[in-house]
């Protein structure tokens, strides 16, 4: 078997840098932050942990193909080929979860085509280094002549694997345009338009989103200008900017990974201190005065946080202005989206109600929907991430002390 010398050069270093960097930020948002602990336990961080690790593993194996390392390790020919049907369903996962706190329901289901891939790829693990090196060099080196051997096994059980690219392309397409969807309806609810300004974490997960979803363009404009896998080193170059892209937020703003923790309770008093970036909203502050007032009158006359279809626009519609201005007026003066603050209320009035004696005797599903959840796994996700107890837990310890 002919090996080859190694290669490197600036793409090299490039993809290297991009899987120390994929592995760190995969390490980062796995494990908890030292002093709270909740960046690791937050679902949408330990989403974009996978999805980090998943990258770092599949730009390995082209850093290894292209520079010829693979000569030497060919025992690693084709191992990231499973992580292809992951890369999609996790950024979906991240992106539902940084904005409804919790999976979708089913989510195991997304996760199947990356649990048979891993089936099927055992059927080439396990074959002589001869295919093994035969494999290699017709992806990469196809200018090498193959060598021959008898004791090949049956590979491949789906049929599939000569169409891998054409599946990854539409797996990461269709979740890709799924996830756009999901941030679409976020700006919709919001009140926001989609291609404006609106809540800075908000706008950098369009971004990011914007940018995950032209992969599969990318794919598809690289792919067929290349005998086999000749082109995949500049489709590494380009994973390698999503990363480093993504570490740009993470030191922008920790806040757009991290879930706020709930506030006291909201009053109209101004802060000195972000006065000027009063001045430059859409709103005067005597207005913003007058709405935070309004807001503040209708909590204590009708508590709208407790309907279940209460949304921004309709709030906004009571207090006699726009969803926009609404959404901004939250975000600004009281540092929450409308979805946190929503949250908070129903949450704190939860809380009154499991602390009453008097209403011992309702169940958890009775309070969920008086205090405005249609979903008892939603008002579950909600207060568990708000209190870091579940409702029974807290319901417990409550009475439990009033006793």
């Amino acid at each position: 078997m002919q090996t080859l010398p190694i290669h490197l050069n600036v793409s090299a270093l490039a993809i290297l840098l991009g899987i120390a960097q994929g592995l760190f930020l995969g390490v980062f948002f796995l494990t908890p932050s030292g002093q709270t602990g909740d960046r690791g336990g937050n679902v949408a961080n330990r989403c974009l942990g996978l999805f980090m690790l998943a990258l770092a593993a599949i730009i390995t194996e082209i850093f290894l193909c292209y520079t010829n390392y693979m000569f030497r390790v060919l025992w690693l020919i084709d191992f990231s080929e499973p992580f292809n049907f992951l890369v999609g369903p996790l950024y979906f996962f991240f992106v539902f979860a940084r904005i409804h706190h919790r999976l979708p329901r089913g989510w195991g289901w997304h996760l199947i085509p990356f649990g048979v891939w891993a089936a099927n790829s055992v059927t080439w693990f396990y074959q002589p280094i001869e295919f093994k090196y035969n494999s290699y060099i017709h992806a990469y080196h196809p200018e090498l002549a193959y060598v021959r051997s008898m004791d090949y096994i049956p590979t491949d059980f789906t049929h599939l694997r000569d169409y891998v690219t054409e599946i990854t392309l539409l797996s990461c397409l269709i979740y890709g345009v799924w996830a756009c969807l999901v941030v679409w309806k976020a700006y919709r609810q919001s009140g926001d338009r989609f291609s404006g300004k609106s809540s800075i974490q908000l706008g950098q997960l369009r971004n990011l989103t914007l940018l995950n979803v032209s992969f599969p363009i990318v794919i598809s404009l690289i792919k067929p200008q290349y005998y086999e896998d000749l082109g995949d080193y500049i489709l590494a170059c380009y994973v390698t900017g999503i990363i480093y892209i993504t570490s740009y937020l993470v030191m922008r703003g920790s806040t757009f990974f991290k879930d706020e923790q709930p506030l006291a309770e909201p009053t109209d008093e101004r802060s000195p201190e972000p006065k000027k970036k009063y001045e430059k909203s859409a709103l005067s502050e005597e207005l913003e005065d007058a709405v935070l007032a309004k807001l503040a009158q209708l909590l204590q006359t009708e508590k709208p946080y407790l309907e279940s279809d209460l949304s921004l626009p309709k709030l906004a519609s009571r207090l006699n202005t726009s969803p926009h201005h609404l959404s901004q007026l939250l975000n600004d003066r009281l540092g929450q989206s409308f979805f946190d603050w929503l949250a908070t209320y129903r949450i704190a009035e939860a809380k009154l109600l499991l602390n009453d004696p008097t209403t011992a005797h309702l169940k958890i599903e009775e309070i969920s929907e008086r205090v405005g959840y249609n979903s008892t796994s939603a008002f579950h996700t909600t207060f568990k991430r708000l209190t870091d107890q579940t409702p029974a837990q807290y319901r417990a310890k409550s009475l439990g002390q009033g006793a």
